[in-house]
């Protein structure tokens, strides 16, 4: 009989520590300066924050593309990493990039050029469209930046380097949130360019994340520096990393349509009630996304565990990880609840708005140690382990098959209030949350991905 595997406590948390601490602290920055930004725009009345809201849904389409096929090839990285294979994480890191490039141009070119019509997609408020369409042109230049940074960051943290990424975000969301505030409310000199300001904000912002990323990785001498021979990619290795990211790349895309499509059935609802959605959901996002770190962790430290060989002690570290999520995703639902009324009393909304937002936080809070836990699964340890078209069956059948036709029929049949609506949606976290344990237990996820390079 197999001896038990033990994962000495002290040396996990100081793990944690050293690999999930900057992966925490770079969603908290982000998060908290999201929140900051939020309020900036939403100081402009709520048809601004809701115009912003709406416009932003298209680029979180995009995001989702990119942040799928990183983590897709985060497994990769990870695993290769454990198996001390530099090379072939340069390999794999240049087939992201271009795939993500790629990707990018079908998104810039109708952002650019039509940025009336895909805001229709999200509203029929004209109101919105009209202030959200110069938004959207002026950011649709970030998205070529982003399809770089996104699969480089992804590198920067399987190889443990998460230090880097967190410096570097430090400095880009400082700037954002900096220059908001000068060009926003048009302070020392500059005019008040309100919504178009933000937009520029967030443009330079991204430029100035790129410009560092590149630094470090190949003017300073860093581990994944190399040349451009070093990161042409070979057909079978470029096959197997779409063969798993892919998945997660249609499954992030899916999820993030879902979201946009649960943004455009809000948005019919009024400019007051998707404003207490957009102002709830960045609440909701500085204390979830700071979770989510976790994930991240797991892909590293478990597929490093899974590409050693130990696949015992990579089950049980997942389990010991997914653990720690729920109690911090309990802790944190908890504050969420009890910082609510504190909160929303920062943006510049009615009463029926502040209302609005106070009860959505509190579905938000009751729920968040459930979505802890079925964003670990799919995100963290599926993904460790290659278990990428299961993730993305799962994530694609709950959203579309549960949660959207719920909203739908919540909006525009029932016409029940906001609150309710966002009830409904937690319905599919309910049984995914069930889908994914009986998953976890099978084991099934567990699959060395480098296997034969």
């Amino acid at each position: 009989m197999d001896k038990p595997v033990v994962i000495e406590t002290k040396s996990l948390y100081r793990t944690l520590v050293r690999v999930a601490l900057p992966i925490f602290l770079q969603s908290l920055i982000a998060s908290s300066l999201n929140l900051v930004d939020n309020l900036m725009v939403g100081s402009l009345g709520e048809a601004e924050l809701a115009a912003v809201g709406l416009s932003v849904q298209f680029f979180l389409i995009h995001y989702g593309v990119m942040f799928g096929f990183a983590s897709g090839s985060a497994a990769f990285f990870s695993q290769f990493f454990g198996a001390k294979d530099l090379g072939n994480i340069k390999k794999v890191l240049g087939f992201a990039v271009s795939f993500c490039f790629l990707v990018s141009l079908f998104f810039f070119i109708p952002a650019m050029v039509f940025p009336e019509k895909v805001l229709s997609v999200f509203t029929d408020i004209p109101e919105a469209i009209d202030i959200g369409k110069d938004y959207v042109r002026i950011v649709s230049l970030a998205l070529l930046t982003v399809s770089i940074t996104v699969p480089c960051t992804a590198a920067l943290r399987a190889t443990q380097q998460t230090a880097k990424p967190l410096f570097i975000s430090m400095v880009s969301f400082s700037v954002n949130t900096i220059l908001n505030f000068i060009l926003i409310f048009g302070h020392f000199g500059f005019p008040k360019m309100g919504v178009v300001g933000a937009a520029t904000a967030t443009l330079i912002a991204r430029i100035i994340k790129l410009i560092l990323i590149l630094y470090i990785i190949f003017v300073r001498d860093n581990i994944l520096k190399g040349s451009l021979k070093e990161f042409i990619w070979i057909k079978a290795l470029a096959t197997r990393v779409l063969a798993s990211a892919l998945p997660v790349t249609i499954n992030e895309a899916a999820w993030s349509l879902g979201m946009a499509a649960y943004n455009a059935f809000y948005g019919r609802l009024g400019i007051t009630e998707y404003a207490a959605i957009q102002a709830s959901s960045t609440i909701n996002s500085l204390f979830i996304l700071c979770i989510f770190s976790l994930a991240d962790a797991i892909i590293i430290l478990v597929g490093q565990r899974i590409g050693m060989g130990e696949m015992e002690y990579a089950f049980a570290l997942a389990k010991r990880l997914l653990r720690i999520g729920v109690f911090v995703g309990i802790i944190s639902g908890a504050l969420l609840i009890l910082s609510s009324r504190f909160i929303v009393v920062l943006f510049n909304f009615t009463e029926v708005g502040k209302q609005y937002t106070i009860w959505i936080l509190m579905i938000y809070g009751v729920f968040l140690w459930l979505k802890v836990y079925c964003g670990l699964n799919i995100v963290g340890v599926l993904r460790s382990g290659g278990d990428t078209k299961y993730a993305m069956l799962v994530e694609i059948g709950c959203v579309w098959l549960i949660g959207v036709p719920l909203v739908f029929i919540g909006v525009f049949y029932l016409k029940i209030p906001v609150y309710f609506i966002v009830l409904l949606v937690h319905v599919e976290e309910v049984v995914k949350g069930l889908i994914l344990r009986r998953r976890f237990y099978s084991r099934k996820w567990l699959r060395n991905l480098i296997k034969g390079f």
